[in-house]
């Protein structure tokens, strides 16, 4: 099961403070915008998404059609594939993405300590 592009969208209390913290591990800002309270970090392979007042936890987010530079790619699995592979197996979501559309979409299962895990599809 191929889940796109890996990152961790975390929520924090100062994003400025974040941006300055992670900066310092050799996070560079890639996308984002502060003034809407959210910055996409990279360093090499590694992505976080710092993200003030958005969400309470900290998610693991996945993104099918993207690869680690948010570039789309050519053939990858849907998001509405995904999310039927996941229920025949028995995961239960906490949102679901409609399964009648195309193009972007996501759905959201909770791991069992209370993780959220977000499969979000931008294309």
């Amino acid at each position: 099961m191929d889940l796109g592009a890996f990152s961790i969208s975390l929520a924090v209390k100062d994003l400025e403070a974040s941006r300055r913290f992670y900066e310092k591990f050799g996070f560079e800002v890639f996308a984002g915008n502060a003034s809407e309270n959210w910055l996409i970090m990279k360093n090499g392979d590694h992505v976080i998404g710092l993200f003030q007042g958005m969400f309470d936890r900290n998610i693991l987010t996945f993104n099918p059609g993207w690869d680690r530079n948010a570039q789309k790619l050519v053939t990858f699995t849907d998001v509405r594939e995904l999310q039927r592979q996941l229920k025949a197996k028995g995961v239960q979501l906490q949102q679901q993405a409609d399964e009648s559309t195309t193009g972007p979409a996501s759905f959201v299962a909770i791991d069992p300590d209370g993780n959220p895990i977000l499969v979000d599809q931008h294309v």
